[in-house]
């Protein structure tokens, strides 16, 4: 049975190689029969080599059943639980988590750009909710995960530090933010801070993997210190391999003594060297950070559904309320 589904499979290919060879060939009075027969014995081979192989294996099972389903679809949904799977210890208080998936083929479901919003409820006590961006891709079947900084008075961060393997989370989403399509702006900007990084790291992992995206981005990027930089390597590869397309600024509140990027805090010339112009057409800035970085660069949300007026470091240099959006 596989034999013949994996020839008639292989019909296509077969008539190609053949009409290949007749075009190199000179004009026959009739039809080797042995040929035949070997080249149709060559197309099967090749097509059950295609079909064993894993990667065929997993391109016919695709299309058999389709893309994978969604773990979070949004909507009446709900929360769903997940099963913390293992805790890995970035630096001194950050760590990531990876959360199962609640079937192993399953995708997030997650779009670019977008969250999701976590639920812990001590007993007696009122639910604690907290968005976070995924840093792990959007193709990544049967598991999520997070990396998250622990802040003295953050509850969920707090609570998400004392988890250990084995202990669930509810999870909620996807929570859309800005709607990415290949292309949508020329230069983007993306100013961040701490694990403001991560719905940055999101966008950027998403236009430098689609080859026909072709959109330009700097990355300016404020930590305390050296070991506070997040996702580092990942936005180096991306420098490395992009040169004329990415570029990142790291700024240090306190550096090291052999360090050589920018010292104190995101300022005023520093954003007007590096950003694309105000005037420049059809460009965007993203901004995420603590509060003290959103008042100074460009004034806080009202709401999620609400940007706010535009103000601080970014209103002076002239770029405009269109212009940016705040996560």
């Amino acid at each position: 049975m596989f034999a013949r589904s994996a020839l008639r499979a292989a019909q296509p290919l077969k008539r190609n190689l053949l009409s290949r060879s007749y075009a190199t060939e000179a004009p026959k009075s009739g039809t080797n029969p042995l040929l035949y027969v070997a080249g149709a014995a060559a197309v099967a081979g090749g097509a059950y080599y295609y079909f064993a192989s894993p990667s065929g294996a997993a391109a016919a099972k695709q299309a058999v059943t389709g893309p994978p389903k969604n773990a979070f679809t949004g909507g009446d949904q709900g929360f769903v639980s997940l099963l913390l799977k293992d805790v890995e210890v970035i630096n001194h208080n950050t760590k990531k988590f990876i959360f199962k998936l609640p079937e192993d083929d399953q995708v997030s479901g997650m779009a670019v750009a977008s969250a999701l919003l976590t639920r812990f409820q001590k007993e007696g006590e009122k639910p604690v909710l907290r968005p976070y961006t995924p840093t792990s891709d959007e193709d990544t079947k049967g598991l999520i995960e997070l990396v998250v900084k622990k802040y003295p008075n953050g509850p969920m961060s707090t609570h998400m530090h004392d988890m250990v393997p084995g202990q669930r989370l509810d999870f909620k989403g996807p929570l859309p933010k800005y709607p990415w399509t290949a292309n949508k702006h020329e230069h983007i900007a993306l100013i961040a801070g701490g694990t403001g990084i991560t719905p940055m790291w999101q966008l950027a992992r998403a236009i430098f993997k689609n080859p026909e995206d072709k959109t330009k981005v700097t990355l300016v990027f404020g930590n305390v210190s050296e070991e506070d930089i997040l996702l580092k390597r990942e936005f180096e590869e991306l420098e490395n391999t992009y040169p004329n397309r990415f570029r990142a600024f790291y700024v240090l509140d306190k550096p090291p003594k052999e360090w050589s990027g920018g010292k104190g805090y995101v300022t005023k010339e520093l954003l007007k060297t590096v950003l694309p112009e105000p005037k420049s057409e059809n460009i965007k800035v993203f901004v995420c950070g603590p509060p003290g970085m959103y008042k100074a660069i460009s004034g806080t949300k009202v709401s999620p559904i609400d940007q706010g007026e535009l103000s601080g470091i970014l209103k002076e240099l002239g770029y405009s309320k269109d212009q940016v959006y705040k996560f």
